[in-house]
This record gives C-alpha cells, sequence and structure tokens, in this order.
C-alpha cells in the first residue's frame, strides 16, 4: 500500500514509517522537524528511514512541511493518492501546554483539521490518528476503557487530542469517512523523545545528575514498549473502522458509532510503579539514581492502566516486551546513540 505517515521524524511516526517501509510498502513522509526537541535527533531518525528504503526514492519520500499550512497538506495529497493514512504529527508534552497553549492549537487542532479535510475530498479508506491516555484526565476508574466518558482532560495537550477524537467523529458521520483514534500509553524504547522520562532519567543517572521525581515516585504507568505499539498501529491501520451494528444513540457508547469510527487504547495494561522503572534503569547503568523527591505536577495525573482488550479482539494485539527488557534495550541504545 501506499501510506502517508505524518510526524515521521518524531518517535512513534519513525518507528511506524521503519516498520512499513521494512514489509514493503511505499511510504510518504511528512514532518515540519521543530526544534521542540534536539533537532539532530530527528534527523538521524529520518537518515534511518533513507537507509531502511534501500535507495529506492519509490519507496520513501519525504515532505519537510507544517501541517497547520493548508496549502501544503492539499498538496501533499494532490501529488500521492493514499491508501491509508496514519497521523502521528503532533505538539505533544504535558507540562509544555502549560506555558505554550497556542502551538496546541496550531500543531492538534488547526493541522489535524487539515488532514481531515484532505483525507476527505482524497475520499481515503482509512485515517488512524494518535490520541492520549491523558484524556482520561480527571477519572479514577481503573482500568481506563475507551467505554466511559472521557470528557474531564486536565490539561490542554489532552483537550486538543480529545477533540481530535470529536472533530473526528463528525467526518466520519459526515462524509462516511473511516476514522481509527488511538489512545496511547507512555511509548519508550529506543529513539524515544529526549524530553520525556525514560531518557531523561537514564541520561541523568548516567551522568550522575539529580532527577526530579514527581509524586515521590508513588504514581504508576502502563509503560509500553516501541515495538508493541507500533504492531497495533499497523494492524489497526490495516483494518479501516467500521460502523457498529448495535449502536443505541438512546445509550450512546463514545468508542463506537454507527459511521466508520472507533477509538481504542493501546497500552501495555501493566502498571508500573514510577520508582520501579527507575530502578530498572539503574540495574541497567549498574548506577544509583540520585532523587529529588517532589510533589506531583499540576496536569499530572497519577496513575494510568489500559484496558486493551478491545484492540485485542480486534487485530489480536498482544505486547510481549516486559519493562525489564524494554529498558535493557532502551539503554542499549542509548549507549550506542550518545556514545556511553
Amino acid at each position: 500500500m501506499k501510506v502517508l505517515v505524518t510526524g515521521a521524524a518524531g518517535f512513534i511516526g519513525f518507528h511506524v514509517a521503519k516498520r512499513l517501509l521494512e514489509r514493503g510498502d511505499t511510504v510518504v513522509g511528512i514532518d515540519v522537524v521543530n526544534d521542540y526537541y534536539d533537532p539532530a535527533l530527528k534527523e538521524a531518525r529520518l537518515s534511518l528511514l533513507n537507509q531502511a528504503a534501500g535507495g529506492a526514492n519509490s519507496a520513501w519520500t519525504f515532505i519537510r512541511a507544517d501541517l497547520a499550512d493548508a496549502d501544503a497538506v492539499s498538496g501533499c495529497f494532490v501529488a500521492h493518492e493514499f491508501d491509508r493514512v496514519i497521523h502521528l504529527a503532533a505538539q505533544a508534552g504535558v507540562r509544555h501546554s502549560l506555558t505554550h497553549p497556542h502551538e496546541y492549537v496550531q500543531s492538534n487542532i488547526v493541522a489535524f483539521v487539515n488532514i481531515l479535510e484532505a483525507c476527505r475530498h482524497a475520499g481515503t479508506p482509512h485515517l488512524t490518528y494518535a490520541s492520549t491516555s491523558s484524556v482520561y484526565g480527571a477519572s479514577t476508574r481503573m482500568p481506563f476503557s475507551e467505554h466511559d466518558d472521557a470528557d474531564h482532560p486536565l490539561q490542554l495537550y489532552a483537550a486538543t487530542k480529545r477533540a481530535n477524537e470529536l472533530m473526528a467523529h463528525s467526518y466520519s458521520h459526515l462524509f462516511a469517512l473511516p476514522t481509527t483514534g488511538l489512545r496511547f500509553f507512555t511509548v519508550y524504547g529506543p529513539w524515544g523523545r529526549p524530553d520525556m522520562a525514560p531518557i531523561l532519567f537514564t541520561r541523568a543517572i548516567d551522568e550522575g545528575r539529580p532527577i526530579q521525581v514527581f509524586n515521590h515516585g508513588n504514581h504508576s504507568r502502563d509503560f509500553t514498549y516501541v515495538d508493541d505499539v507500533v504492531e497495533g498501529v499497523v494492524r489497526i491501520s490495516d483494518r479501516p473502522a467500521e460502523p457498529a451494528r448495535d449502536w443505541d444513540s438512546s445509550r450512546p457508547d463514545p468508542a463506537i458509532s454507527n459511521a466508520p469510527f472507533r477509538i481504542y487504547n493501546i497500552g501495555n495494561s501493566a502498571p508500573v510503579r514510577l520508582a520501579d522503572f527507575i530502578s530498572a534503569i539503574e540495574a541497567e547503568l549498574g548506577k544509583r539514581a540520585v532523587k529529588e523527591l517532589l510533589p506531583l505536577q499540576p496536569g499530572d495525573v497519577p496513575d494510568t492502566f489500559a484496558d486493551v482488550s478491545e484492540l485485542a479482539g480486534a487485530v489480536g494485539y498482544a505486547p510481549t516486551t516486559s519493562v525489564a527488557d524494554g529498558v535493557a534495550k532502551l539503554v542499549a541504545w542509548y549507549r550506542t546513540y550518545y556514545g556511553r
């Protein structure tokens, strides 16, 4: 197939594009390659995608553009006819959204409208897009289920991703555009974002610098290894959303619809305390962390725990990577990339 992957220079986008190339798909990647974090890391990912394409220019095309630019998005869809669109580009980061809200509106709302419009007019067979576990916000009902309401986000980042889900439904309803949203749960692994805790902690512990441990390390996260996530993304992209035959408008289920619309959790379904995740990093590095224990940050949720039974039932999603194995692979990549 010919697949558009937005955010192809990003962490998950890079891994998804690489997986598609390896299985023989033609991939068009698009990314603005901004400086929210080290652009050199993004350029290194793009270099690997060029290698993964094996020099076959027909298999891999990269477009450097801002998805908030409607003309750029429209031009991409005019130049290429896609069998699938996997939209992973976004302005991420919970804490950054507290101080830079306008960036989230442009990258997560305006850009998504442009993607929806382009898919609508092109008659794209299936749009798969990234949402987040952060949409569950103030909810403490565990494990998080797609069938529960997710309308109390605790920060703007989560609010924009919840808005994406609602926007996608409107396009599925009005224009019969098949859309599937995936709520990611704390993805980590090689080539990960350096602004996220797994890489931040690994570098700081290795260099002997203190790490900030919020909530005294007592909150838990459904840490999910990137290869497991990629397998789920590719499998669900291959299966276009369809209307649910049993959807009841008098008792609407937020995960399904009488339109071709779906929302799935994509996590590990095995929460790990932050303190234990740090211990796994310490064990791999052979060094002890210097910890600065702090209260829970504004906008953070105490715990995340994914119910992934729906994704498992739909495409056989079954994460297999333990935290011990995943951290070992993360640290091995860190040592290679940073020359440690």
